[in-house]
């Protein structure tokens, strides 16, 4: 997993929790990387699982909402470091759709080792539907994302979501339902 989401998960306890709380979760972890990260360096998800863990842990929130939580901030970044990619895209559905194809595809092109998740999108009439697949498990993130993307285009869509793995969260199909 790319550095900039370690960096940015921290960044977001330090300033909704407080630097004393990131020190915590940090140190009650057992974390490879010693919970030192860069923007570009690539670390073990495992260790983003056992942050999340102990940040619910800590403030007493359950992980898949520090998740989603999580997705819509790292959203902002995401649009704030790399607007490049939202040009052109002028809806949540045409964003959506060229996340697999156009963006991942340039991000392995920079990061040839990168493992991202998979998007499977199919478009029909009002409603896309993404079936969203990673041995990472981060469905709840991927939703945070989403929302954050919604929000962005100023749009009326209704998100749902249904794990087709068993609740284990590596396969989840959202159906994304324009409202007007």
């Amino acid at each position: 997993m790319k550095g900039i989401v370690f960096t940015e998960f921290i960044e977001m306890v330090e300033s909704q929790y407080s630097p004393l709380i990131a020190d915590k979760i940090i140190t009650a972890s057992e974390l490879k990387s010693g919970g030192a990260y860069t923007a570009v360096g690539t670390y073990d998800y495992q260790e983003m699982l056992q942050l999340v863990n102990e940040l619910s842990k800590a403030s007493g929130v359950a992980v898949a909402d520090l998740l989603r939580r999580f997705g819509e901030r790292l959203f902002h970044t995401f649009v704030r470091n790399y607007s490049q990619y939202l040009n052109g895209a002028h809806s949540t559905f045409e964003f959506l759709r060229q996340v697999d194809h156009h963006i991942h595809a340039e991000v392995r092109k920079v990061y040839p080792d990168v493992e991202l998740p998979q998007l499977e999108c199919e478009l029909k009439d009002n409603r896309l539907e993404i079936v969203y697949k990673s041995i990472r498990a981060m469905a709840d993130l991927a939703e945070g994302l989403i929302n954050a993307c919604i929000q962005y285009f100023h749009e009326d869509i209704q998100v749902i979501k249904k794990d087709l793995s068993g609740g284990i969260g590596v396969k989840v199909k959202f159906i994304l339902i324009k409202r007007r």
